[in-house]
């Protein structure tokens, strides 16, 4: 788990914009026609037809995606009663992660009042705007009958989830760990250490799976509860033991098969663990600190069955694996609550998932490649893609069984299809490049390797296992640096080409380039020097077969690597130029932009290659070329500069490529709003079509560009520069690169390298 500073917390708030959330809006808004239609007078019509049938309001407004994060800030995290308040940050948090794991905007509401009768009066006034209630960090016993009383007087889904997604996420993994255990859950003896509202539901929810409650002991903070102790709330009665012989944990754990930790830390002991079943099942759930550590469970008992809430042990019972997805499923189909069906149908679906192959992003995440269900592995991970639509299909199937769904699905694979979009599952795109590059590693050379950016984006692609890296620099430096960057050089190759012992390779290096070279003024003593340089070394390496590919341009004029490359590389065959390309990732989808770094000003010849590199491009990553070629002018109304040079590129492709979309010359706003395009303009070859690639008519356009969108469109994902048209996968990056922006290059020139393998 990373260290997380008191500094770097408040920083995460605070900087930028306070807070964690925004509001966004969802409709256009930028025309007198917009506003009119938003606010007066349109918006008077969706009034009146929710007021004829109030059920429309799930039609015409954000009712049906809107959860509320209500608290009074009586029970936040292990804080306590810190009030409203002081518990906003949580509630913002949850908000978040609504957002991010399932595509539901949340509110977070901070209710100064600890009377529940007024708490509840207070959350029924405000309940017709919202789809759900999330009730959060509320203490017990009120939170019992304040959630009762919700669920009774709204016609809406309510939840604690402090209660019951913890119960169903941890009754999942019981589910899960009995099986691995060769268990019974209807023989196991449960010790439940804890008797808060989380402790009670959970316990409930074990029932309903089958647990006995002859077979459970719960305990609060003064021991044991068992019917012969006096003034016990009607929630411990509910769960007090017949069992009077047993007062403290240490008696009541003995011969248990399932200790659940609901309280605090470090109180079982490896005394206490010795004395329980064989293969003993210890959900040490306390946070931070568990009530029992994983290393010492498993040093008292190595055949131990292990959860805790904590990322850094195997099993951590999450919440966040359940309460997005409930609430999408039952947002979904408008449901009108949370029911016990629902509730298990989402443990049922939680723990299938668990026994099912792992994809191949959970892997990556945890830098593990053996989660197959067993005593290390019987939750799933809170990355898991499959969550949302496994367990909201499910919980939305049950709200519909139990007649509760006001609104059913109909299409279960279109319903599939809208969540695994709505959390852009198939849009995102540079994971995609990362997914697909790790099932084809290869041998990928960083020029640069003293560039501190450099070295962690090649040490980062080799966690991300993508690439063998080759790093190219002072070996003491590197190594020097990697321990100052906290950076582990396993796994990479770190090489001094101008170390005496690389002479014979820098020598064979010189003598191919300079026979290639010996019609251009070459000579095998200026090839011996070149080979002295870091770019001529490593592209060397890539055109020899001792590299697969190479990553350079954090210290080096572009001028002068795109020099080497043509002298070493050269240019595709079937082309003459060759350019790069910068892909923009927004709501929109996937635009190529070319040529954003290589040709200054280039010619008609030099055009056409760049448009033709940029719709082969396009292909590479299985999108359908759809190409407008950009000027300040549409179709002939300037027939001078860059826009005459485009009509005469338009019409050679034409001819010649008459399969290829591709229209212009046009101005950008044509080419991205295809009605505009197709009312003015109807006889484009590219009508009816959106256009995914532009072709800018210089360079100093095409990088304004792209760096404009960059800067001002902070949801756009820019992945690049992508190289095009070299005989072989040499990619550049720039001197703003990122870590990240170098790791999407490296995998960009991965995939490179084994289309090449690839070709005839």
């Amino acid at each position: 788990m990373a260290k997380i500073t008191k500094e770097a917390a408040l920083a995460y708030h605070e900087q930028g914009r306070p807070g964690k959330i925004e509001v966004v809006p969802t409709k256009p808004y930028r025309t007198q026609t917009d506003l009119s239609l938003a606010y007066s007078p349109g918006v008077a019509e969706p009034c009146l037809e929710i007021q004829k049938t109030p059920s429309d309001a799930y039609r015409y407004t954000n009712k049906g995606n809107l959860v509320a994060v209500i608290s009074n800030g009586t029970a936040v995290l292990g804080l306590g009663d810190i009030g409203a308040m002081s518990g906003k940050p949580v509630m913002e948090g949850k908000s978040l992660l609504f957002k991010i794991y399932a595509g539901v905007d949340a509110f977070d509401i901070e209710v100064d009042e600890k009377d529940p009768e007024r708490f509840i009066a207070a959350v029924k006034a405000i309940a017709p705007t919202f789809g759900g209630i999330n009730l959060e960090d509320i203490k017990a016993p009120e939170c019992f009958e304040i959630e009762r009383r919700l669920k009774e007087e709204l016609d809406i889904p309510v939840m604690h989830d402090d209660q019951h997604g913890t119960a169903i996420i941890s009754c999942a993994g019981l589910i899960n760990a009995v099986e691995v255990a060769g268990k019974k859950i209807e023989d196991v003896r449960i010790v439940v250490n804890g008797a808060g509202a989380a402790a009670i539901s959970c316990t409930r929810l074990y029932c309903a799976f089958g647990a006995r409650k002859e077979n459970i002991v719960m305990l609060d903070s003064k021991g044991v509860i068992s019917v012969d102790r006096p003034g016990l709330t009607s929630q411990k009665q509910e769960f007090a033991t017949a069992r009077t012989d047993i007062h403290t944990l240490a008696e009541a754990v003995k011969d248990a098969d399932v200790f659940i930790g609901l309280s605090k830390g470090n109180v079982l002991t490896q005394d206490m663990v010795r004395t329980m079943a064989p293969k003993p099942i210890i959900f040490a759930l306390a946070n931070p600190v568990p009530e029992i550590t994983y290393e010492a469970a498993k040093e008292a008992n190595p055949e131990v069955i292990m959860s805790t809430g904590r990322t850094d042990y195997p099993n951590q019972i999450n919440n966040v694996i359940g309460f997005p997805y409930i609430f999408r499923g039952a947002l979904d189909t408008a449901a009108t609550a949370i029911n016990e069906e629902m509730k298990m149908a989402a443990v049922h679906a939680i723990a299938d998932l668990a026994r099912r192959p792992v994809p191949d992003i959970v892997h990556r995440t945890y830098n593990v490649r053996d989660f197959t269900f067993g005593p290390d592995y019987f939750i799933p991970k809170p990355v898991d893609p499959r969550l949302i639509t496994e367990v909201s299909m499910a919980v939305a199937r049950a709200a519909m069984e139990s007649g509760v769904a006001r609104r059913p699905i109909t299409d279960w694979k279109a319903y599939r299809q809208h969540l695994r979009a709505l959390m852009g599952q198939e849009t995102k795109f540079s994971q995609n490049l990362i997914d697909a590059a790790r099932l084809h590693p290869a041998r990928v050379v960083f020029a640069e390797g003293t560039h501190p950016v450099m070295l962690e984006a090649a040490v980062r692609a080799r966690e991300e296992e993508i690439c063998h890296p080759i790093i190219l620099g002072n070996v003491e430096k590197i190594r020097n640096m990697a321990v100052e960057m906290g950076l582990s050089l396993e796994g990479c190759e770190v090489l001094d080409l101008r170390e005496a012992h690389y002479a014979p390779v820098r020598q064979r290096y010189a003598e191919i380039h300079a026979k290639k070279m010996e019609r251009r003024g070459y000579t095998l003593q200026e090839a011996i020097d070149k080979m002295y340089e870091r770019n001529y070394f490593g592209m060397m390496m890539v055109e020899t077969g001792d590299a697969d590919a190479m990553v350079t341009g954090m210290y080096t004029k572009y001028s002068n690597t795109i020099k080497v490359a043509k002298e070493v590389i050269g240019i595709r065959p079937g082309f003459n130029h060759f350019a790069a390309m910068h892909i923009l990732n927004t709501k929109r989808g996937l635009t190529f932009i070319a040529d954003t770094l290589i040709n200054r000003s280039p010619n008609a010849e030099t055009l056409e290659d760049i448009a033709l590199l940029a719709a082969s491009t396009a292909r590479f990553f299985n999108r359908t070329p759809v190409c407008a070629m950009i000027s300040y002018s549409n179709f002939g109304t300037d027939t001078e500069g860059s826009a005459g040079m485009v009509q005469e590129v338009i019409e050679r492709l034409h001819q010649h490529h008459p399969e290829l979309a591709i229209d212009g010359e046009m101005q950008v706003n044509f080419a991205l709003n295809r009605e505009l395009r197709d009312e003015k303009y109807p006889f484009t070859r590219i009508k009816g079509m959106d256009v995914n690639t532009l072709i800018f008519p210089n360079l100093s356009a095409a990088n304004t560009s792209y760096k404009m969108i960059k800067n001002l469109a902070e949801d756009a994902e820019v992945i690049g520069p992508i190289q095009m048209g070299l005989n072989k996968p040499i990619h550049f990056t720039d001197f703003e690169s990122s870590v990240r922006d170098i790791v999407n290059i490296t995998a960009i020139a991965v995939l490179d390298a084994f289309a090449q393998h690839l070709r005839p």
